[in-house]
């Protein structure tokens, strides 16, 4: 108990010498509440959502032990955490890096990078000769690998290939993905509505509860979602299955109808409100 009164007591005082000010307080309560929500979402849905709770546990426990004068415990926790930010950077490595390389990208859905400069027109055919070529490789049990970039540039995944630049046809992707052309093992990159490169090499996905099932194809189109904001279709080798990674997610089994869905829902959408904005801005200014 005494423990308690003193360190309320230290709260007390450490709040009555601190000077508010009350617009400086609130940037700097959102600014902490945006970093807490952005780092709460980020792990949500991954591996490291497990780590992260223990390490809070951990600091919990910690807390408590020094609060109610358990010494022995507090004095073996506290040295286990001198090494504790060398363990935590070593641990959360990959998440680091991710966060690291999505720095000052916006929403997957964000247009500007995937597609920007592509009219809706240009954009909808090449939507439509993905399904088709996705539909007639997934008929014929023909692996492929497909990424769409996003706002993350992919310049060093476009050196390990071959640049193409040519207009998105089916009959193309299909020649690039035939088991016997010199370019299908590795994965098509499309920028700017082009497909840019092909033979590309990705980065595997380290996440241990990735389905044993799923090929290296497969670990390698989440490894790029994981890293970057692109849009990654993949079609297995082995069962004909379409299926879509998108930052660290997986969605198996599409059907052509709904892979276009899926893209025109990503890529399409805003920047066709986009357009639409434009459209009567200019109409109010003639």
């Amino acid at each position: 108990m005494t423990k308690l009164k003193e360190l309320w007591s230290s709260l007390v005082e450490m709040l009555d010498s601190v000077e508010f000010s009350p617009v400086k307080d609130i940037i700097d309560i959102l600014l902490v509440t945006a970093i807490i929500y952005m780092t709460f979402k980020f792990l949500r849905d991954r591996r490291a959502s497990k780590l992260a709770a223990g390490v809070v546990l951990f600091f919990i426990v910690l807390l408590f032990s020094d609060l109610l004068g358990l010494d022995a415990l507090s004095f073996l926790l506290k040295s286990i955490s001198q090494a504790g930010l060398v363990a935590l950077i070593i641990v959360f490595q990959p998440e680091l890096r991710s966060v690291l390389e999505k720095v000052g990208t916006g929403s997957i859905k964000n247009i500007k990078g995937m597609f920007g400069g592509t009219d809706v027109k240009q954009l909808m055919e090449g939507i439509q000769e993905i399904r088709k070529a996705a539909e007639s490789l997934a008929a014929t049990k023909t692996g492929a690998l497909m990424v769409i970039e996003g706002e993350t540039k992919l310049g060093d995944v476009i050196k390990t290939g071959t640049v193409i630049d040519s207009k998105i046809t089916s009959m193309l992707i299909g020649n690039i993905f035939y088991n016997k052309a010199p370019l299908h093992d590795g994965a098509l990159l499309i920028r700017g509505g082009r497909l840019y490169a092909a033979g590309c090499f990705l980065p595997l996905s380290q996440n241990q509860d990735i389905k044993k099932e799923l090929g290296t194809r497969h670990r390698a189109a989440i490894g790029m979602s994981e890293v970057s904001d692109a849009i990654v279709i993949v079609v297995s080798e082995e069962t004909g299955l379409i299926s879509v990674a998108i930052d660290g997610r997986f969605e198996r089994g599409l059907s052509g109808a709904a892979l276009e869905k899926l893209l025109v829902d990503m890529l399409l959408s805003e920047n066709g409100a986009k357009k639409r904005r434009n459209k009567e801005e200019d109409d109010g200014n003639q």
